[in-house]
């Protein structure tokens, strides 16, 4: 789903109704649904099956999180939302993500999110999973950016 030429993941997102306030604004919580979808969609573009890891008891959840609101996406706008990891340790990825408008290229928002691995059942830290490691590794090593 990578759009134009640019390497960084991108999903695009219109702006619905249900995304908005009275006045057609986008509701603030509704930029990390769009960061959630985004990483979502990255990790599932590189092979990672997020059912198979339920299955086998993996998890992530959002363990820190630093978002920067810069202009208001409005109704029907399409937005473009970007996923790149940019490092990551035994149990955790680290991601810098935008929402952008694709008419104008203008940021509205941009985060820095930790997501970790944690066990299913018990909500623990786990190690990432061979797959997600090996998937991160390749990242780093073909995109010099990556820490």
């Amino acid at each position: 789903m990578t759009e134009c030429s640019d390497p960084i993941f991108g999903l695009p997102v219109r702006v619905y109704i249900e995304d908005t306030d009275a006045g057609g604004i986008v509701f603030h919580a509704k930029y990390l649904h769009y960061m959630e979808r985004a990483r979502t969609e990255w990790v599932r573009s590189q092979g990672v099956g997020l059912r198979a890891g339920l299955a086998d008891n993996i998890s992530y959840v959002v363990q820190r999180l630093s978002i920067h609101y810069g202009s208001p996406a409005k109704l029907d706008d399409e937005l473009r939302v970007t996923a790149e990891p940019i490092a990551f340790g035994r149990v955790w990825m680290d991601f810098r993500q935008q929402v952008m408008r694709k008419s104008d290229q203008t940021v509205l928002a941009s985060a820095d999110v930790r997501v970790a691995c944690v066990s299913l059942n018990s909500g623990r830290p786990r190690r990432l999973p061979e797959n997600m490691l090996e998937v991160l590794e390749s990242y780093r090593k073909t995109n010099s950016q990556v820490e």
